[in-house]
């Protein structure tokens, strides 16, 4: 669990930063950096999603994965988590800072997203665990880091608390991995990297105010995703393509 426990250092440290950043911005300067963040974010999230091996099922478990999401509304549940954390950190202080706060629960479900899907984490976790090789996960404990500076500079102390998620799944992965690597292939990585760049894009176009996606809603799409390459040799010998 050591990698788990750098990771989240790594994303409290960089948001710390990012808070001291912030206090010294104008608004003009915040949203310039909201634009940056939101450029690199899609480009991060376009480089990812291009892994993917079916184009199929990508399309399939990103329509699958919203349509649950939707109906399960999981975007919904993190807000009022996140909205539930700021009322803790926030309890005996002064009402005007905590409404001032309007992006913590924003910012802990996108930081949130964005620190967990992705090959590193799985990956990452699984070196860690089985072969006590730490370099993945302290690479994206780094990547990690400096991007909580920039979303904590623009969207606040949310960011901070996405350690919690971080810790919750990458933590589970490394206790899981002995049971789950065995079934964790090449093809399944690189579909949840395709899926989880998808996801990353979604939460960049949201920091671009291009629109305002519920990202959180298409996180089944991964279930759906292992799913498919689970099933993959059955589906291939009724349907071909």
């Amino acid at each position: 669990m050591t990698a788990v426990f750098v990771n989240c250092a790594a994303i409290i440290v960089g948001s710390v930063i990012g808070l001291l950043c912030a206090r010294k911005m104008t608004e003009t300067l915040s949203d310039s950096i909201q634009t940056a963040a939101g450029i690199v974010v899609v480009i991060i999230g376009l480089q990812m999603a291009f892994k993917y091996r079916s184009i199929v099922y990508l399309a399939l478990s990103l329509i699958g994965g919203g349509l649950v999401g939707s109906w399960l509304n999981i975007d919904g549940g993190i807000l009022r988590f996140g909205s539930f954390l700021q009322r803790l950190v926030y309890r005996g202080r002064n009402k005007a800072e905590e409404q001032g706060d309007k992006n913590f629960a924003y910012a802990f479900l996108n930081a949130s997203v964005l620190f967990c899907v992705g090959a590193m984490a799985i990956i990452g976790s699984f070196k860690a665990a089985i072969e006590k090789d730490y370099t993945i996960i302290f690479t994206k404990s780094i990547l990690d880091g400096f991007m909580a500076i920039t979303f904590a500079a623009a969207m606040g102390a949310g960011t901070a608390f996405s350690f919690i998620a971080v810790f919750v799944y990458q933590g589970a992965l490394t206790l899981l991995s002995y049971l789950i690597k065995p079934y964790v292939t090449d093809v399944m990585v690189a579909e949840l990297t395709g899926c989880g760049g998808a996801l990353i894009v979604m939460i960049g176009i949201n920091l671009l105010g291009l629109r305002k996606i519920k990202t959180a809603n298409y996180l089944p799409a991964l279930l759906f995703e292992i799913a498919f390459v689970l099933a993959d040799p059955y589906i291939r010998n009724i349907v071909h393509f």
